[in-house]
């Protein structure tokens, strides 16, 4: 227990779970329990031959090996029998690697539609200021000021990014739904339809909120372009 709160105090552990022999033993029956040989193996025994446990939860995949160095340090030494995570650091740098490349592939995509939306918008846009620019021009001889010009195209685009926003955010739950069976197999605590569910209205208002920052950011530019205020 000792170990257990030195390692809660360290600033890469998220939280640390205590596994006591007992557990563990019943945690290995239940596992083992349709296998003979084991079951008979079990059952001669006169005591538990497993020990207790610690299993750490990093805050980043990435610090896994920093904890396992400090595991192995001679403060500690002592007192832990064996450190598993050798065993597993192959799989935790395959999958450091798929995190950190699915990250960037994220995060030039986002990029890349971004500016497809701004594209897009800033076209439309355009086009309705071509074809209102006799108006345009009449409300400039009348002395119309700059922001009475801009508001329209700035709601408009505001429009387009809402709606934008809406439909992809419904696009999305049955994506969800899909790939998240998938990623629970793969790795059992990232349960991505359960983080969906419970954080659904943060996120709506996250993509309303870029999706209409990415409307105004098009049509002032928009604006700016084609009419030269």
């Amino acid at each position: 227990m000792n170990i257990k709160l030195s390692l809660e105090n360290l600033n890469e552990v998220r939280y640390v779970t205590y596994v006591s022999r007992e557990v563990a033993f019943a945690n290995f029956k239940e596992k083992h329990k349709d296998e003979d040989t084991i079951t008979q193996t079990l059952n001669e025994l006169s005591e538990n031959p497993l020990l207790a446990s610690l299993n750490i939860k990093a805050k980043d995949p990435h610090q896994y090996s920093a904890i396992a160095e400090y595991l192995k340090g001679a403060s500690l030494r002592n007192a832990i029998e064996k450190v598993t995570y050798a065993q597993n650091q192959i799989v935790i740098e395959k999958l450091n690697a798929l995190i950190d490349t699915m990250a960037k592939t994220g995060i030039t995509l986002t990029v890349f539609l971004a500016f497809l939306a701004v594209t897009v918008t800033f076209t439309t846009i355009r086009l309705a200021i071509f074809s209102n620019s006799d108006q345009l021009g009449i409300m400039r001889l009348v002395g119309a000021s700059n922001s009475f010009i801009r508001g329209p195209y700035i709601i408009e685009g505001i429009m387009y990014g809402i709606l934008a926003a809406v439909i992809s955010f419904v696009i999305f739950i049955p994506v969800i739904n899909f790939i998240s069976q998938y990623i629970v197999n793969f790795i059992q605590e990232a349960n991505v339809q359960m983080y969906f569910q419970t954080s659904y209205a943060s996120l709506f208002l996250y993509q309303v909120l870029f999706c209409t920052g990415l409307g105004m950011f098009s049509s002032i530019i928009a604006v700016r372009k084609y009419l030269h205020i």
